[in-house]
């Protein structure tokens, strides 16, 4: 949602203005920069107010009128695990007589108690949230945009609801996890959008449907119940790269050798996915696995401490560790490579444009390359790079169907019934995905 933002003005029926609950889901991609606002009210500079991620990394709620604070609460912790869906509550109740118990944060079914800056509403004190002025979502209206994914997103006029009326715990894993039917009141201006996908019609039976203001709301199989794989944005020590479209495209900075790896590894299992090499730079990108995260002394595929342990370059090669042999077609700018990871068998297959390298077939097992069975860190994990200082572009498609905005032309086959792929997903395989690892 990078440049996206959904809009609607509550009726004139205010709406109880004292107690309300917001509930969503949210993924970033984007950290340490500007403010993301989640969820906004506008009306001029005098009245306003926000629930968004601060250019700290911490969560921030405020409400401003008549040019001054009336509620502002900043957590001490900081957000900044871009591989996960955090589940956010805000519960209000301007009624209750301790300041304490009005306006209640909660991440993932915990109550948030740690404030740098915690001054709550006034006994009483009318609000700007679900009052009668333009209301923003992914925005603060003409700016601050939140980056990465929602789902799920809740508003509930008239009632301060627990998380546990939109979440659960576990009873196997022990972690918080969506409730997708919930049983609540919403009230005259409550509404549920983004439920299923990037649909903006209100489901809570209020009719109360957003629009987008503002960019293209994509929809993406990446979700709180199944977590998919992207570009990890921290791994970023060499790579200096810049990340878009929820840090599922990367491009390389010109001035240094550069690499970059998933924010998902796996120690078993059989993955399958897609890289789409949008531009190219050079004759010199890798698309393969590294065994590692990055560390100050890995920088080039070639030298004999670095962490690509199997890549497919663009001139044909394979390299598997650092001797690297002649194995198929070369690659360039508008081929997608197929990868797919059996580490059952420890053997892995490469594809351009749906045709399997070296007379490989990851279905029956034939012909695949070797990688090493003990990997560094325990993990191997997707793996591209650009080694010519040169710039180039890489899309993964980890399993949502688009190689940046532009989503696949015509699906493959895939049994696991687990991602969208543009070409066939070899049987036995899955998306790299929380819900593929626990296959």
């Amino acid at each position: 949602m990078a440049s996206t933002k959904l809009q609607r003005t509550f009726t004139t029926d205010h709406g109880n203005v004292y107690k309300w609950t917001y509930s969503f889901w949210v993924k970033r991609s984007k950290i340490s920069s500007g403010d993301h606002a989640i969820t906004a009210v506008t009306y001029s500079g005098a009245y306003q107010s926000r629930i968004s991620f601060k250019s700290d990394d911490k969560l921030e709620i405020y409400d401003y009128r008549n040019n001054s604070y009336i509620l502002q609460k900043k957590t001490n912790r900081k957000f900044r695990d871009t591989s996960a869906w955090y589940h956010i509550v805000v519960s209000n109740d301007n009624t209750q007589a301790s300041a304490d118990d009005r306006t209640k944060i909660y991440i993932n079914g915990v109550q948030e108690t740690s404030f740098g800056t915690n001054n709550q509403y006034s006994q009483n004190q009318k609000t700007s949230f679900n009052d009668d002025y333009p209301n923003y979502i992914g925005s603060y209206g003409s700016g601050d945009y939140f980056d990465g994914s929602m789902s799920h997103f809740h508003f509930i006029d008239g009632t301060a609801y627990a998380p546990t009326e939109f979440g659960e715990t576990d009873s196997t894993t022990g972690e918080w996890k969506i409730k997708t039917n919930v049983s609540v009141t919403y009230g005259t201006n409550g509404f549920f959008i983004l439920k299923d996908g990037n649909s903006v019609t209100d489901q809570s039976g209020n009719s109360n449907n957003f629009t987008v203001g503002g960019g293209t709301l994509t929809k993406t199989e990446d979700n709180p119940s199944n977590v998919f794989a992207t570009i990890n944005a921290l791994d970023n020590y060499r790579f200096n790269g810049t990340f878009s479209n929820g840090n599922n495209t990367v491009a390389s900075n010109a001035s240094v050798e550069s690499y970059w790896t998933s924010s998902l590894g796996a120690s078993s299992g059989k993955y399958y996915w897609e890289v789409k090499v949008s531009a190219s730079g050079s004759d010199k990108e890798f698309i393969g696995i590294a065994d590692k995260v990055a560390e100050a002394t890995d920088f080039s595929p070639y030298s004999g401490n670095n962490k690509m342990r199997s890549y497919y370059g663009s001139t044909g090669v394979s390299v598997i560790g650092s001797t690297g042999t002649a194995f198929g077609a070369t690659f360039g700018a508008g081929d997608i490579i197929g990868v797919a990871m059996d580490l059952d068998n420890h053997k892995i297959y490469y594809s351009k444009n749906g045709v399997f390298q070296g007379s490989g077939n990851p279905s029956t097992g034939a012909n695949g390359l070797d990688i090493d069975t003990s990997p560094a860190s325990g993990f191997y994990y997707a793996q591209g790079a650009n080694i010519h200082n040169t710039a180039s572009t890489f899309q993964t498609n980890f399993g949502n169907g688009y190689f940046g905005t532009t989503a696949v032309s015509s699906a493959g086959t895939n049994a696991s019934n687990n991602g969208i792929f543009e070409y066939d997903v070899p049987s036995g395989y899955t998306a790299l995905s929380t819900k593929g690892l626990n296959t």
